[in-house]
Parts: structure tokens; sequence; C-alpha cells
């Protein structure tokens, strides 16, 4: 525990302060002595800078004893006995030591319902049910703009109606085919076989009957009784009547074995095709069906109903996404969430861990959840391995999903803001030094201990630390009282920040191998190397200071 202050000492430091005569002076002369502290911090090598332990809020810490020892070694250098008899100290004692990570973070429910948009492409919203509101199963949740899809609806059912007129269509031609097959090879074919046969047995008939005249002709020739032409005629009535028989008999052969074949392939090709064109027609009704069952879906979906009963809320955007609030004349699009009926049985917190200490943060770790009027356990559950996107809305702050399962949870709501303690270490019957006794300059970690010979450097080796304290693995022991702010009140100290900084030999020859490689000229451009950045000079304001330093008084 840091020691406060008491009366006596108080009286002691104003009367020591009364006593000295340039008191007045010195505070009158601070800002301009800060100043030449700041040109000086900035001539010094930025490895002189102190660094202090813990969590980032400690860096500042450690740019405030600078400030307050660049001061101090100007305006106050006391003697060792005055600087030990004006700091404050703190004794070296055992004790727990708790290292945690405080962030703010949201109730939500682990077991969420979304209710998301169906409807395909960007929609409007028309309505949409208060968030918190308590729903029972059926009632309207939200309503979509649903003019455009009614008029589509009335489209499909055009297309559809065609489809089935189409069918109907098709359909009578494939009877149609069918009956010609059979028509043909049952009617048509066997009549016009029977009429060549009919054909064909006259034509016999006539080939007899131009015989039977010519030889008639024939005997009478013989006799005188008629002329040569007239028996020539005769022959010629023979030759006639036996070419139209020839005739007739080649159609039948033609007929029963050619037409009869090619047309009944002929009917069967037409019966094939209307059977084809049959099958399209049946499949275009049932892709009008589709279609128009599809609309219709899309048209039923611009009106969401409660599949279940509970509270309903409203998504919480998250700044990075370009994704609307869902609020009347919002356009939302498809798969979008547009409502959550969360389980309240079971709840959790969701926040964001820096990444400086992301690597610390596990599955099991304990946590305090405090909220408006309650503390509540938790225990980290999962931590994501991917940061979430950062930019303007969150100063560019790089921070990783983290859930926080809650126990012995009562009336919670989700969106509730909860402060999240992750408890990252405990530590039993250990030494501890705070914060702002230890002083780190180049490789050494150093306090000043109060000792009856006036105040002694000493070197620590330290462990794991918080924002106020830091385990002393060695160079200390307990009773030792060490000099809070050893930079305000121990000259040892001030000169230790102000000692130009000695880098090791390893490190000497690590620059004066970088400087070889920077004055050397390239004869190879190394595409895996990164380019050396050029160093930008230093702007100075109108008082000659860095203006990229700054100074709190």
């Amino acid at each position: 525990m840091l020691r406060t202050p008491t009366p006596t000492d108080s009286a002691e430091i104003d009367s020591e302060r009364t006593l000295d005569e340039g008191a007045d002076r010195r505070r009158t002369e601070r800002v301009t002595i800060a100043k030449r502290s700041k040109s000086f911090a900035r001539e010094t090598p930025q490895n002189v800078a102190p660094r202090v332990f813990g969590l980032k809020p400690l860096s500042m810490i450690a740019g405030l004893l600078l400030i307050v020892a660049a001061t101090a070694f100007f305006l106050n250098r006391e003697t060792p006995q005055t600087a030990a008899d004006a700091s404050l100290t703190h004794r070296i004692t055992r004790g727990d030591m708790r290292v945690s990570v405080t962030e703010q973070g949201t109730l939500e429910s682990s077991n969420n319902t979304e209710i998301r948009c169906k409807v395909l492409g960007w929609s409007t919203v028309n309505w949409v049910i208060d968030s918190g509101t308590e729903v029972e199963v059926g009632d309207q949740l939200v309503r979509l703009d649903a003019s455009g899809l009614e008029e589509k609806v009335n489209q499909k059912k055009i297309d559809y109606q065609n489809s089935i007129a189409a069918k109907i269509t098709a359909e009578s031609n494939v009877a149609v085919a069918k009956k010609s097959v059979t028509e043909y090879i049952k009617g048509t074919f066997i009549e016009e076989q029977g009429t060549i046969r009919q054909e064909i047995f006259e034509a016999e008939q006539a080939v007899t009957q131009a015989h039977l005249s010519f030889r008639a002709a024939e005997r009478l020739a013989a006799k005188g009784l008629i002329k040569a032409l007239q028996l020539r005629k005769e022959k010629f009535q023979v030759e006639s009547a036996e070419q139209k028989l020839i005739l007739k008999q080649t159609r039948l052969t033609s007929l029963e074995q050619f037409k009869k074949e090619k047309q009944i392939e002929k009917l069967g090709s037409d019966l094939k095709a209307a059977e084809a064109r049959l099958k399209a027609a049946e499949a275009q009704v049932d892709l009008q069906k589709v279609r128009l069952d599809k609309e219709e879906e899309q048209l039923a979906a611009c009106v969401i109903t409660a599949q279940q009963s509970g509270m309903v809320i409203h998504p919480k955007s998250e700044a990075w996404r370009d994704s609307p609030d869902v609020e009347e004349g919002a356009n939302v699009h498809t798969n979008q969430v547009l409502l959550i009926m969360p389980d309240l049985g079971k709840m959790q917190v969701k926040l964001g861990i820096h990444e400086s200490v992301i690597d610390r943060v596990k599955a099991g770790l304990k946590s305090e959840v405090r909220l408006r009027d309650a503390t509540l356990d938790g225990e980290v559950s999962e931590v994501a391995k991917v940061s979430k996107p950062s930019g303007w809305w969150d100063g560019n702050v790089v921070k990783f999903d983290t859930i926080v399962q809650l126990k012995g949870q009562d009336d919670l709501k989700p969106g509730m803001s909860a402060e999240v303690k992750v408890i990252l270490a405990e530590y039993e019957n250990v030494l501890t030094i705070p914060v702002a006794a230890v002083l780190q300059t180049g490789d050494e970690n150093s306090c000043w201990v109060k000792t009856a010979e006036g105040i002694k450097k000493r070197v620590l080796v330290l462990g794991d630390s918080n924002k106020q304290f830091i385990i002393v693995e060695s160079g200390l022991k307990e009773g030792d009282e060490v000099v809070l702010n050893p930079l305000a009140f121990v000259d040892e100290a001030q000169d230790e920040v102000l000692k130009p900084y000695k880098p090791k030999p390893q490190d000497v020859k690590d620059e004066e191998g970088d400087a070889e490689a920077e004055t050397a000229e390239p004869t190879e451009t190394d595409s895996s190397s990164p380019p050396l950045q050029s160093k930008k000079p230093i702007e100075k304001d109108s008082d000659g200071l860095d203006s990229t330093s700054e100074l709190a008084l």
C-alpha cells in the first residue's frame, strides 16, 4: 500500500519550502525550464527515454515522470538527505496481486433466432414492429413493399395459363399422330393396295382380250379378209395391254415394298415429334408453375410473422458495415437480419480486447461483469482469431471480439452495457513494488531505496505487472522503503535518465553493418526485402522545440 503523508510530514515539507529562499523563483521559471528539458530530451537518443511496465496507460506515467525529472533536474538540485526527507516512500511487503484487463461490452443472447429478409434483391420496409415488443405466434413483425411483386405474380399467372394451353395442343397433336399411323396401316394402305390390284386384274383382262383379237385378226389376214395394217394394229393393242399390266404390277410392288415402309416411318417420326413437343409443353407448364409459386412465395414473404413467442429486438448494425438500420422507409436486401428473437435464459457479453493483451486472453479465464446494478461472475468462452475491422469510427484501435458467458443471470436484457474485467493472472504472497517507483533506462530496471546512509540505487529483476504494481523477483527484500517518483527527488535517477545511451557491442556491430549496407551501391534488387525508409527531419516550432513532442505541466 502507498504511504499517505501525515500532517507532520506536510508540516516539515512546508517548513523546508518556507526556508528555501529560491522557491518563488523556481516556480516562476518552471515553464521555461520545462521547455529546455523538452529540447534536451529531443537531443537525447531515443533509447534513453524511460519505459514503465504495465499496460498502455503506464506509458503516460513514464512520460510524466520524465517531464518531472527534467524539471526537478534544473529547479530542485537537492542533497541526498534533503531528497530523502522530502520524497514519498513505499514499504515493500508481500501480498496477493491480480492482473486483469477491463473493457466495455454489450449483453446479447448466445441462442438467437434470426428473422431474415427472404425477398430477393432489395426491398423497402413499409412497417416494422418496435424493438423490445413481446409477440405471440402469428403476430406481424415486418411488412415490405409488395407492389412490384404483385405485378410479377399476375404476369406469371398469364404465362402459366398459356403454357397449359400449349400443352393441350401438344397432347392433341400426339393423339392425331398415333391415329395417323393406325389409319395408314389399316386403312389407307389397304385401300391403295386394293385399288392397284383391281387395276392389275383389269389390265390382265385387257391383255387376254387383246391376244384373242390379235389371233382372230391373224386368221382373217391368212384368208385375206383384212389388210396387214389392221393386223399390226391388233398386235400393237396386245403390246399396249401388256405394258399397262406391267406398270400396274410395278405400282403394287412399289407400294408394298417401299412406299408403305416410307410412309410408316414418316408417320412414326411425326408421332415422335408430337410426343417431344408434348414433353416440352409439360416441362414449360411445370416451369411456369414453379415460377408462379416462387413469385407467390416472394409476395407472401413481404409480410413476416412470428413463428414463436418471445421478445423481438432490432439488430445492432456495426459501424463499419454498409448495412442500413431496419426502420420504415429503409432498403433491406436478401438474407439481411431484420429482427432477432433472443433466448433470455442464455445470456453472454460480447466485448473487444485490445491487441496488446489479446495473447494472454484464453478460453476459461474468470471474469467479473459489472452491470448497472449488479456484478456477475463470468468465464471467457471464445476469443476471435482475427481482429474485427477498425477504422475512423473507433480511432483505428485494433481489438479482438471476445465472448464471456454469464453465471447466475436474472432479468437481463439484450443490448445492456456491461463493464467486463477479465482476470489474466492471480499471484499469492509475492513482493510487489509500485509502478511509480521503477525506472527503466537502457537494459536496467532500477529503484532507489531509503536507507540510514541515504538513498541507494537497486537494480531489479521484475515479473508480471498491472497498472499499479510490479512483481519483484530479485533486488529488494520485504521491509525495504523505496522512493516514489525518484525522478523528482533523486539526483542519481535524473542523471541516469540524462546519461547518453551506450549500446551493447553487438548492437554497435549491427548498426555499422546497416550503415555499410545503406552506403554501398546496390547491385541487385531483392523484392522480398522492404525498402529502406528515409528519416523525416524533425520540425521545430517558433521556440526551436521539437513539434512532435508533448509536454505536460
